[in-house]
C-alpha cells in the first residue's frame, strides 16, 4: 500500500471538524533581513493574502521573501490552533467507544480548556488533574477550565509520575464495577476494526448513562497521544492539495513544541505522503533529548496501533526522525515579556492583522534564515 492510499484509509473516520480547511495568510517581508534573536530594525511586513493559494501565490521568480501563516487560531472561538487538530480525531473516537468519563492532566491550560469544552458539550464528564497548588483566585483559561468539570490539584512530587497518577485517579472515578482504558488502546482497537471491517462498539448516549456503566478513558498530558496525530496528519493532507501548497514545492514548517505532538504529526504526515517538507520545532516545555524520546514513543505507539507495513517502510526511510528539534534563541519569560518583543508583536499585528504571541509564536521568527 503506497503512502497516499495508507493515509486515505487511515483518515477514513469520523472527525470533530466538519472539514480540515483553514485560512492561510501569505506575509511578504521587505527591508533588512531578519536575524534570529535580533530586533526587526527596518523590516516591513505586508499581508498579501488572497482567497486561494495554488501556483499563482507561489511564483518561483518572485525575489521578495515571504512566509505563510496557517491560521488555525480562527477555527473555533474556544477550541482552536493545534488543540483543535489534536481533538479532531480524538473526540469522535472516544464517543464511538461508549466512553462516559475522561481523566487527564494539564500541561497547557489551553489544551485543558479545549478538551473540557468539547467533552461537556457532548453531555459527558471530564476530570482534570492540575499540577501544584490551587490559586486563591483562578483567572483566564484556568478559570474557564475549572468551570467545565471537576478539578483536583496534585502535589508536584506526585504529578512527576504522570501515568501512575492518572491511572490511580481513573480507578477512583470508575469505581469497582466500571472499566478504565487508555486512549492509545482505543485507537488500536478502532484501527483493528477498520481493517477487519467488523462493526464498532455501539455508542452510549452521554445524557442517559448510569453510574454502573461508567467507562473512563485516560488521556496523556496535553493530549500527547498517537490519537492526537490523526488530526494533524489530516491537516497535512489538506495542505498538500494542489489548490493549497501542492506536493512539489519544498517547505520549511516551523512550530513551537509543547508536548511535540503537533510537530511529530506534521513530520509523519509529510513523509507518509512523500512531501519534500521539513518540520522544525522550537522547544517550549522540554529539552531536545526529551522531545526526541517523545518522538520515538509516539511514533512507536502509532506504528503499533496502525499495524500497516507502510509504517515500517516510512520509519526506515526517516531513520526514526521526522522533526528537527531546535533550542529557543532566548528563554521564555512568562509574565515578563521584553519590551523589544512586545514592539515586534505590535509591529506584526499593525502591519498584517495577524496576532503573534510574544512567548510562543515569536520564538519561531527568523528560523527560516538559520536552518
Amino acid at each position: 500500500m503506497c503512502g497516499e492510499a495508507f493515509i486515505s484509509k487511515l483518515l477514513d473516520r469520523k472527525w470533530m471538524l466538519l472539514k480540515p480547511d483553514t485560512n492561510i495568510h501569505q506575509i511578504m517581508v521587505s527591508g533588512m533581513q531578519i536575524q534570529q534573536g535580533q530586533p526587526l530594525g527596518n523590516v516591513w511586513f505586508s499581508n498579501n493574502t488572497s482567497p486561494s493559494l495554488g501556483d499563482s501565490m507561489m511564483e518561483k521568480n518572485n525575489p521578495q521573501p515571504s512566509f505563510y501563516v496557517v491560521r488555525d487560531d480562527l477555527l473555533h472561538p474556544l477550541v482552536n490552533g493545534n488543540k483543535a487538530r489534536k481533538l479532531d480525531g480524538l473526540l469522535p473516537l472516544v464517543e464511538d467507544h461508549s466512553v462516559t468519563d475522561m481523566t487527564f492532566s494539564r500541561l497547557h491550560v489551553e489544551v485543558a480548556k479545549a478538551i473540557r469544552q468539547q467533552w461537556v458539550e457532548r453531555g459527558l464528564r471530564s476530570h482534570l488533574l492540575f499540577k501544584g497548588e490551587q490559586p486563591e483566585i483562578p483567572t483566564g483559561y484556568n478559570l474557564i477550565s475549572i468551570l467545565y468539570g471537576s478539578t483536583i490539584y496534585v502535589p508536584r512530587s506526585l504529578y512527576a509520575k504522570r501515568e501512575k497518577m492518572l491511572a490511580k485517579h481513573a480507578d477512583l472515578v470508575a469505581g469497582g464495577s466500571s472499566s478504565v482504558v487508555w486512549l492509545r488502546d482505543i485507537l488500536e482497537a478502532s484501527l483493528t476494526t477498520q481493517i477487519s471491517g467488523k462493526p464498532n462498539c455501539e455508542r452510549l448516549d452521554g445524557h442517559r448513562y448510569a453510574e454502573s456503566l461508567k467507562k473512563v478513558v485516560i488521556v496523556n498530558e496535553g493530549a500527547g497521544d498517537a490519537v492526537g496525530l490523526l488530526g494533524v496528519i489530516r491537516l497535512v493532507q489538506y495542505l498538500s492539495q494542489k489548490h493549497v501548497f501542492g506536493k512539489e514545492q519544498a517547505f520549511k514548517i516551523v512550530v513551537d513544541a509543547g508536548t511535540g505532538t503537533t510537530a511529530i504529526g506534521l513530520g509523519l504526515g509529510a513523509i507518509c505522503l512523500g512531501l519534500p517538507w521539513k518540520v522544525y520545532a522550537v522547544e517550549v516545555a522540554e529539552n531536545i533529548d526529551g522531545y526526541r524520546r517523545q518522538e520515538e514513543e509516539l511514533v512507536s505507539d502509532f506504528q503499533r496501533c496502525c499495524g500497516f507495513p507502510i509504517v515500517d517502510q516510512v520509519l526506515n526511510r526517516a531513520n526514526g526522525r521526522f522533526v528537527h528539534w531546535l533550542e529557543r534563541s532566548r528563554p521564555r519569560k512568562f509574565g515578563n515579556v521584553l519590551t523589544g518583543e512586545m514592539e515586534m508583536c505590535q509591529q506584526i499585528a499593525q502591519q498584517t492583522g495577524v496576532l503573534v504571541d510574544p512567548i510562543y509564536t515569536l520564538a519561531s521568527l527568523g528560523i527560516s534564515n538559520t536552518t
